[in-house]
């Protein structure tokens, strides 16, 4: 009843709220420390093995390809040193993808986001990036000061220099990537001298291109908003996985440094930012453990550097577990703790498929068969009276010499075997293959009328060779009995 008559008075507008924060340009800042040295020689070991693997040598025989690491597509097979890889043995793939993922949940569980910080190509090619940045530009303050100068010569200069040295970098990159295609030799070559094919020319631009743009531009971006391990990596830490921690009860109250230098009644850190300014992804780990965080320990390196300047001891910033952070806090002694139940549980899996994979890769035959029963006409009645049918005898030949099979119908009295372009109405027929590849025959089979038993009756094809002998079920097709 008191609203009657009283008019409606309007809400104050709400102040409009972005639905994201715009994105700043993030310039590194150089530090030297242990982390720091580590990044730089996995840095080095990952891409020497990037760029020089393709080019080592294994000799398999004559007429086989003599590059160790090699993804031949034309001949559709993959080799790794003495392991040779078919189509139809991609199992494998997806075997050793599963491993490398089981691999990183517990690699993960024990140290954190070391692959990130170390191992991951797009950390690797930033730290290059950066590097390059900071030769021709300068350090941390100059290259902000550098991006806020008005355009000139000299500036335009500059980034040209950059920018080339990057897509430098980033067609090795690329050209790198399609060495593991085809013969690395041939192809460098090709490549140098104009002769190669569209589809090369094509991948390098492509794998490049990303290269340039990812490590160049996007850089924090990708392991923030593009790479999906950063969300769900934190499911797999607990509290003694090892991860990049401010020891709070240490360096709270933080404050500016005191003019006296001493430090007692207070807290160690400095509120220098320093370890904001080494970080790559720009967040600051006084905060807590984030998402953005890729463990790569170069905030440890910086805070250890203001630590030796006031004479205090390191571990301010510190690469440790959870559980030891809160017994230090303590005044209790920590220590490391590697078998806990999830990393049972990933070590577990990680022997089983490693188990598997080996086993099945030690006793894999060296022939396979297929077998296609021809369906039009599904038999044809000879004018003896006898049924004959007709197949697709396909034999993969595995092994790095050519061989001669032996093949028969097994246990069916008076049939004959018939191979177009070859023997013809053979107990047993002759066929060669020669080394790892595919022998494709077309062949009758022809058994008496009074051996046949039914409609669709199973048969069963025998190849042998000197070492080898497969046995192949089908069916025999005839009429209505």
């Amino acid at each position: 009843m008191s609203m009657l008559g009283k008019t409606p008075q309007p809400s104050p507008a709400c102040p409009a709220t972005p639905a994201y924060a715009a994105s700043a340009k993030i310039h590194p800042r150089g530090v030297k420390g242990r982390y720091r040295s580590i990044k730089w020689w996995a840095s080095v070991l990952l891409l020497a093995y990037w760029h020089l693997a393709p080019l080592i040598r294994w000799d398999r025989g004559p007429g086989a390809p003599g590059q160790a690491i090699l993804a031949d597509m034309a001949g559709r097979r993959g080799y790794f040193f003495f392991i040779e890889i078919w189509p139809q043995e991609v199992y494998f793939l997806t075997g050793l993808l599963f491993f490398a993922a089981i691999a990183l949940f517990m690699m993960t569980s024990l140290v954190g986001r070391v692959w990130c910080g170390f191992l991951c190509w797009q950390t690797v090619y930033t730290d290059l990036f950066v590097a390059v940045e900071r030769l021709v530009i300068g350090e941390r303050n100059q290259r902000i000061a550098f991006d806020r100068a008005p355009l000139s010569a000299g500036k335009l200069a500059r980034k040209a220099l950059v920018n080339a040295i990057w897509l430098s970098i980033a067609a090795a990159c690329g050209i790198g990537f399609t060495l593991y295609f085809g013969d690395a030799f041939e192809m460098l070559r090709d490549i140098f001298s104009g002769e190669a094919s569209t589809a090369t020319y094509g991948a390098i631009a492509v794998v490049g291109g990303m290269c340039f743009l990812l490590a160049g531009y996007a850089r924090e971006q990708v392991c923030i908003y593009m790479c999906p391990y950063a969300r769900f990596q934190s499911a797999m830490f607990d509290e003694h996985s090892l991860i990049i921690s401010y020891e709070a009860w240490r360096g709270e109250t933080r404050g500016p440094a005191p003019a006296s230098r001493d430090f007692t009644g207070r807290g160690h850190c400095v509120d220098c930012l320093a370890c904001v300014q080494a970080c790559p992804t720009g967040i600051d780990i006084r905060n807590g453990n984030q998402l953005a965080c890729i463990g790569c320990g170069l905030c440890i390196d910086a805070c250890n550097q203001v630590m030796d300047r006031f004479k205090l001891p390191h571990g301010l910033v510190s690469y440790d577990s959870s559980a030891n952070l809160a017994a230090r806090g303590e005044g209790r002694e920590g220590g490391l703790r590697l078998i806990r139940p999830r990393t049972l549980a990933y070590g577990g899996i990680l022997t089983l498929v490693a188990s598997v994979m080996l086993f099945r890769l030690v006793t894999r035959p060296d022939v396979d068969v297929n077998v296609l029963h021809e369906r039009a006409p599904l038999f044809v009645q000879m004018s003896d009276g006898s049924i004959r049918n007709g197949y697709v005898y396909k034999i993969l030949n595995m092994k790095a010499q050519d061989r001669t099979f032996k093949l028969r119908l097994a246990g069916v009295e008076g049939a004959t075997i018939s191979v177009v372009g070859g023997e013809d109405s053979v107990a047993e027929a002759e066929m060669q293959v020669p080394r790892d590849s595919v022998g494709s025959f077309r062949l009758y089979v022809t058994i008496p009328a009074d051996k046949i038993v039914s409609k669709s009756m199973p048969v069963s094809f025998q190849l042998t060779a000197p070492d080898r002998e497969v046995k192949t079920e089908t069916l025999f097709a005839g009429p209505e009995k």
